[in-house]
């Protein structure tokens, strides 16, 4: 039996992880190009439209529009619905803050449903729970490159007339039951940021099949100006309140370049995560994460579960024997569900004021505490997170591998003895 490194032993991992150049593609040439034209403006450039007509293309929707960020994305799918002061919006509590800023900025209330235990997203039986009459819409948070159970979500959806808004900010090119996420709810929403599949440094993509939907996201993210009209006077008619969330040309060139990637890096970090759950199958009380038949985990990072009782070591515990084996290793995703962020607890979305959580749109009160989503806060305490990328080698992966079995046949070994 091997000596685990936190005790003494050799480290598996003694070798770099494998590196590559994320923008080795045509991010240069797309980039000169958009310099060239004399204009970085989306709506006099190509290189934005370019990008979401190559979106749009690759996932087979019908319209696709371009934003500043993953968090405008969202708000501005948001802003399309029209949700406003009083309205509810339900999701998940293991999310970033991206997720639900557009909520507050339009002035309602996030509601937080809690997670199915083995995909870590939410679990329709409690979105269904969580709908009251003001409900607006849903957001779909389809967590590291896993899907949602969107077949019942929608059901309850189309049942109670909400929205059904997808965060596909960590899922690129993600399936379920053989259908595109993103393209299953009204609106799907994707991230550009730097730590995603692909990166443009920052910016997002909207996708719908409905009309009405682009064209009011199209208004909403541009201050409402309405340039796909057809005169001065009907583009400057500005109903309401509106962000300017508008991306440059040359987020556009370097995102176009990446979309031209996407496929093959999603297959490889697939691939990748594949083999690490099907190793962690072999290992008592490893639980690698759920993905429905007919689904395609892209793996943004890879989130298993373990059960101390089987294992005989706490999620913390498994974190720090990997990173003294040379296997970065973090537990959780994030901290606490936000739900437990002090702007949540204290009602303090905004200064001097606790709107939109006490006000007269919104007369019921809204309660944010520990234990209203037990089955999240028990992921993050009992999970484990392992990042890799697409230009992982099959070395990194065996050193992986090993250093979990490593640690599971040291503490097996010591329950028998």
């Amino acid at each position: 039996m091997e000596e685990l490194a936190i005790h003494g032993g050799t480290p598996v991992k003694t070798t770099p992880f494998g590196k590559g150049s994320r923008f080795a593609g045509n991010e240069l040439k797309y980039l000169k190009e958009a310099l060239e034209q004399n204009t970085l403006f989306y709506w006099f450039g190509k290189k934005v439209k370019e990008l979401t007509e190559s979106f749009a293309s690759l996932y087979g929707a019908k319209y696709c529009m371009a934003t500043s960020s993953g968090t405008a994305a969202i708000h501005t799918a948001l802003g399309a619905i029209g949700l406003t002061a009083g309205d509810e919006v339900i999701t998940s509590p293991v999310t970033d803050m991206g997720t639900v800023i557009g909520v507050l900025f339009q002035n309602a209330v996030p509601v937080f449903a809690d997670l199915d235990p083995d995909t870590y997203n939410l679990d329709p039986k409690s979105v269904e729970a969580h709908i009251t009459p003001r409900t607006k819409a849903i957001v779909v948070v389809h967590l590291a490159g896993n899907a949602a159970d969107m077949d019942p979500i929608m059901e309850i959806a189309r049942r109670h007339g909400v929205y059904v808004i997808e965060d596909c900010a960590q899922s690129y090119m993600c399936r379920y039951k053989g259908r595109l996420v993103g393209t299953i709810g009204d609106i799907g929403c994707f991230s550009l940021n730097d730590f995603k599949q692909i990166s443009a440094g920052d910016g997002g993509l909207v996708l719908t099949n409905s009309r009405e939907l682009y064209e009011n996201c199209f208004k909403f993210a541009d201050k409402n100006y309405n340039r796909l009209a057809n005169d001065m006077a009907a583009m400057r008619k500005v109903e309401y309140l509106a962000p300017n969330y508008r991306m440059t040309e040359l987020q556009g060139a370097v995102g176009l370049a990446q979309v031209e990637k996407l496929p093959d890096v999603c297959a490889k970090r697939n691939r990748f995560g594949e083999r690490i759950s099907e190793e962690l199958r072999k290992l008592p009380g490893f639980y690698p994460p759920k993905v429905y038949e007919g689904g395609y985990h892209t793996y943004w990072f890879y989130l298993f579960r373990i059960r101390e009782e089987e294992t005989g070591f706490t999620a913390q515990e498994l974190v720090d024997m990997l990173k003294a084996e040379g296997i970065p290793a973090l537990k959780g995703y994030i901290p606490a569900c936000i739900y437990e962020y002090e702007l949540f607890l204290e009602h303090t979305a905004y200064q001097n004021t606790h709107c939109p959580f006490d006000c007269p749109h919104h007369p019921e009160p809204v309660v944010y505490e520990h234990g209203i989503c037990p089955s999240a806060e028990e992921i993050l305490e009992t999970s484990v997170r392992i990042n890799f990328d697409e230009f992982s080698t099959e070395e990194d992966l065996a050193d992986i591998v090993h250093a979990l079995r490593k640690i599971s046949d040291y503490y097996q070994a010591k329950k028998k003895s």
